[in-house]
């Protein structure tokens, strides 16, 4: 496994890992407690293939738990990785990936697997995956668990495995919750927090700017970050999938190199946008809260938080994609007028020491000054063609619409009229109650249907306006004897005409 991590530069222990792993080697139960980035996918994996053995039988005898589908996935090839020459086999088992391919590798004998509690438990209660016999069981990230829902699974799966097994627990945060838990299946576990003498909440290589920010110029602030001198990789959060949809969108526009992880992607899309990320095809990322813990990327250079998180937790996690592996990074938080209650209070938990972000526009010089970005930089990296618009004075009208302020007025309110015609209660006692626009008001011995031929050629509405005057004007002679059967062969005329 040394040399495995010698391969890939990997040499020197974080204190995370000097601490857990000569405990957990003798079989300890631990509780690990430090920030992400840290290193403790190999503080809990080395001791775990170790404690498996270089050749183990086939069968499941580790399982490590993990919140999410991209955390799964990186745990996963760091194991992968420790293992290279070993004989023990590792696999990711998690939702949006067909089952075929996961159950074909549990049937090969997989001994270890990293997955998530959904996934988990559907196969165990298929009676596909076996936890009767896991010795080592790992939950990473209790934390992020718990916000997601995951206790009431975390506590079905503890049930599948035996009482006997080794367990380790590793969370950022240890709410009351988590200890609970780790009282309830843990054996006289050992607690270590791995921080610095010098170090408080929010990691000291990590440089803190907060803006207050106009939601409508914050594409166009982003825009100009991006330009910042020595940037590398950056990560974009949004409060929304539909938000980060739309952001990538708008930065590919100006010309940026984007790829986003949102609920609205399936599995495929988010590991392709992941691995391009990775890879450095694509050196920005916008992601949810959700994807967040599986951006395990040393490189990233800027963390941008779109909108304040909701509390400090969600800061730290957030702002922890930069800065690691002992590297530096900077974080950008814009604050919105609506969010300042939200700010104060990570500012009060995380000890800043900026109640009030400074007003900030993508004009403003100490934007400039504060990231590096060279002066005279724009939001876009390449110009967008701008449609011509049609003057409006020669844009098309409907037919027959004529001059705008004339009949437009004139047909609108002989729409109103006809809609009033149409009410029995409306237009008083000579009216029939035949179809609208047709048979009202006709003298008993007129011919109804031939103004309307000899005028087919006009307006449509014009005759019918006209009739009516007319009906009007000779209902006092004929039309209050007008019957039922009269109107109706006049109503047929009038329409047959039209």
């Amino acid at each position: 496994m040394v040399d495995s991590l010698a391969d890939q530069g990997i040499i020197d222990a974080f204190p995370i890992q000097e601490q857990t792993i000569p405990l957990a080697l003798t079989g300890e139960d631990i509780i690990g407690q430090a920030k992400t980035g840290t290193g403790k996918t190999f503080g809990f994996g080395l001791p775990l293939l170790q404690r498996v053995g270089a050749d183990p039988a086939p069968g499941v005898q580790a399982l490590v738990v993990v919140p999410t589908r991209e955390l799964c996935v990186q745990v996963y090839e760091d194991l992968e990785l420790a293992a290279k020459n070993r004989g023990a086999t590792v696999v990711p088992i998690y939702g949006g990936k067909a089952y075929e391919g996961q159950i074909d590798q549990l049937k090969a004998g997989a001994q270890i697997v990293v997955g998530t509690p959904g996934r988990l438990l559907d196969l165990a209660s298929q009676r596909i995956l076996n936890l009767g016999d896991v010795r080592e069981m790992v939950l990473d990230e209790a934390d992020k668990m718990l916000d997601l829902g995951f206790l009431a699974d975390i506590e079905k799966l503890f049930a599948k495995t035996p009482a006997t097994r080794h367990t380790m627990l590793f969370s950022a945060t240890m709410p009351g919750t988590i200890v609970t838990l780790a009282r309830r299946f843990m054996s006289k576990p050992i607690h270590i927090r791995a921080t610095d003498p010098d170090e408080g909440a929010a990691q000291a290589n990590i440089e803190h700017i907060v803006y207050r920010a106009h939601s409508l110029d914050k594409d166009e602030v982003i825009g100009r970050i991006l330009q910042a001198e020595g940037r590398g990789k950056t990560v974009i959060f949004m409060r929304t999938k539909r938000a980060a949809a739309k952001l990538q969108e708008e930065l590919v526009d100006r010309g940026f190199n984007a790829a986003s992880v949102h609920g609205d992607l399936n599995q495929d899309q988010r590991e392709r946008a992941m691995a391009a990320f990775k890879a450095g095809k694509k050196d920005i990322l916008i992601a949810t809260d959700v994807a967040a813990r599986g951006i395990d990327v040393d490189d990233v250079t800027h963390v941008i938080n779109h909108t304040v998180p909701d509390d400090e937790k969600t800061y730290l996690h957030r702002v922890g994609r930069t800065g690691r592996a002992g590297r530096t990074g900077i974080a950008v938080t814009f604050v919105d007028w609506d969010d300042l209650h939200k700010w104060a209070l990570i500012n009060k938990a995380l000890d800043f020491g900026v109640p009030e972000p400074v007003e900030t526009y993508s004009s403003s010089p100490h934007l400039f000054a504060d990231l590096n970005i060279p002066e005279g930089s724009k939001s876009r990296l390449k110009a967008t063609p701008v449609k011509e618009r049609t003057p409006r004075s020669e844009r098309s009208k409907p037919a027959g619409s004529g001059d705008d302020s004339g009949s437009g007025d004139g047909a609108r309110r002989r729409t109103r009229r006809r809609t009033r015609s149409a009410n029995p209660q409306g237009r008083g006692r000579h009216e029939t109650h035949g179809h609208e626009g047709h048979g009202h008001d006709q003298e008993g011995g007129g011919e109804p249907g031939a103004p309307l031929l000899q005028e087919a050629g006009g307006e449509a509405a014009a005759p019918k306006r006209r009739r009516r005057r007319r009906s009007g004007g000779s209902g006092g002679t004929g039309g209050a004897g007008t019957s039922s059967g009269e109107s109706a062969p006049a109503a047929e005329a009038a329409s047959g005409a039209e």
